[in-house]
Parts: C-alpha cells; sequence; structure tokens
C-alpha cells in the first residue's frame, strides 16, 4: 500500500512523468522548520534594529525633535521589515533552490509547476503572498489534506504542486549500449551535466524506459528532439562522434547523469 498519491504530468514532448505528491505530513514538518528560521531571522533582525532605534531616539531628543512621530515611523518600518522577512524568505529560496527552501530541502520536497517544470518566481510570490490566508483558520491544511491534488489555496492560484524529490525507483529498467557508456565518460569532460534538472532527467528516463512501445518514426523524431534540447542544456557545442545515433547521446546524458550525481538508479 502506498502512503502517497501520485501523480502523472504530459509534458509538451508527450512525455509522461510520474511524481509523488509531498503529503501533509512532509508539508507540515518543512513548514515547521522554517517558520523556525524564519523566527530566527526576525528575532535577530529586532534586536539590532532595537539597539539602533534607541540610539537614534536618544539622539533625536538631544536635538529638540518630537519622539512621538519617530515611534510610529520606527514601528512601520518594523512591521515592514518583518513583512519583507517573511515573504522574502520563501520567494527567495523556492526561486533560487528550484522550488525548495530550507525546511522543504530537509524533508526532499519541493514545488514544481503544473507541467512539471521549477516553479519561477511568479509562483513563489504567488505562493508565499497567499500563506497567511492558508494559514487562518487551518484552511491550507484541509485543502491539502482531502484534495485530490494536495493543494492549498496558494498552489491552485500559482498553478504548482509540491512533490517529493527524491521517488521511488519503477520496475522498468534502461537499457544502455557499451557504446553509450563509454561516451558518457567523454561527456562528463565535454559537458555541463550538472545543468539538467531533475524533472529533465526524468523526462529522459521515462523516454528510455519507454521508447519500445514507440513506432520506428516516432521514436526516431522524439529521439532527435530530445537529444538537441539536452545538447543545448548540457551546453555541448557539438557531438563526440559526428554520426553519433540519437539515441545512444540520450543514453550516454542518462549514464554520465548517474555518475555525477551518484543517482541510486542503476543501468542495466
Amino acid at each position: 500500500m502506498n502512503l502517497f498519491k501520485t501523480i502523472t504530468i504530459r509534458t509538451p514532448e508527450s512525455v509522461e512523468l510520474e511524481f509523488t505528491l509531498a503529503g501533509i505530513g512532509n508539508r507540515a514538518l518543512a513548514l515547521l522548520i522554517d517558520y523556525l528560521l524564519v523566527a530566527l531571522l526576525i528575532s535577530l533582525v529586532s534586536i539590532i534594529a532595537s539597539f539602533l532605534s534607541e540610539q537614534l531616539v536618544a539622539l533625536w531628543a538631544q536635538i529638540g525633535g518630537g519622539t512621538d512621530a519617530l515611534d510610529l515611523w520606527l514601528v512601520a518600518i518594523a512591521f515592514l521589515v518583518t513583512m519583507a522577512i517573511y515573504w522574502g524568505y520563501f520567494v527567495g529560496f523556492e526561486t533560487l533552490w528550484q522550488g525548495q527552501t530550507p525546511g522543504k530541502r530537509l524533508t526532499k520536497i519541493r514545488v514544481i509547476n503544473d507541467n512539471g517544470k521549477p516553479a519561477g518566481v511568479f509562483q513563489a510570490t504567488l505562493r508565499s503572498l497567499l500563506r497567511p490566508v492558508d494559514d487562518i483558520l487551518f484552511i491550507g491544511f484541509f485543502c491539502i489534506l482531502f484534495g485530490q491534488q494536495e493543494k492549498r489555496i496558494g498552489d491552485w492560484l500559482a498553478g504548482t504542486l509540491v512533490v517529493q524529490s527524491e521517488t521511488g525507483v519503477g520496475e522498468a529498467t534502461v537499457r544502455i549500449s557499451t557504446r553509450s557508456q563509454t561516451l558518457a565518460t567523454e561527456l562528463m569532460a565535454q559537458a555541463n551535466v550538472g545543468n539538467l534538472l531533475p524533472d529533465d532527467f526524468a523526462m529522459l528516463r521515462q523516454y528510455l524506459q519507454r521508447r519500445q512501445i514507440l513506432t520506428k518514426a516516432a521514436r526516431q523524431n522524439l529521439s532527435v528532439q530530445m537529444a538537441q534540447q539536452l545538447k543545448d542544456i548540457v551546453e555541448l557545442d557539438q557531438l563526440p562522434e559526428e554520426e553519433l545515433p540519437a539515441e545512444q547521446f540520450l543514453e550516454a546524458i542518462y549514464v554520465a547523469y548517474q555518475q555525477k550525481f551518484g543517482d541510486r538508479r542503476r543501468a542495466y
């Protein structure tokens, strides 16, 4: 019995990607960690701001200025800084860390778009701005708990999903030719394999696992299209061999990615 729900997303290339939804437990734990870090950050800023405000008020009083108006300005500034830290924490991390905050990274979950691609700054901003709404009366909690896609209000409006960043290995295996394994070593030195996102690798794996069910023409067209896309992503000017078949290049990229990042999946 699988304790987590899964969702299948079809990419524009007609490749199906299967993701495991994060689950209410992982999301709650990640949020707790993030809120603790936000509270710590706000506390540190408050301590520094309190010291500076006392000095500023004392200096203002010495030069004969009224402190009542200054106190109101300081309170307003403190409120704005607190909100900036609260919203900026989630927006900044989810944008720079490809859908992860420190809490999400520790619990191995991340935010993605509904199309399987990483969430951008617009999606991260919407999710962050609507977080207080989701927190009111645990609205977000119940939306995640009873929703089929486990989305809170911020996810629905931003068009995002929260999934596990490390998914289980399917039963299907990937057959790799000997030549592709050799080419993988060359790619490690020539290409920036680290540019591949987990979603790119998942799409590549899905194709290599299911290519046998495609027609010959569809298989050839899709392999050439994917090879060109991945070639650009890894910043490869030209293929290791001019006449290298597209599928062998895809297999080599698959193996090179595994070797670089120590992926637990094995190629057979």
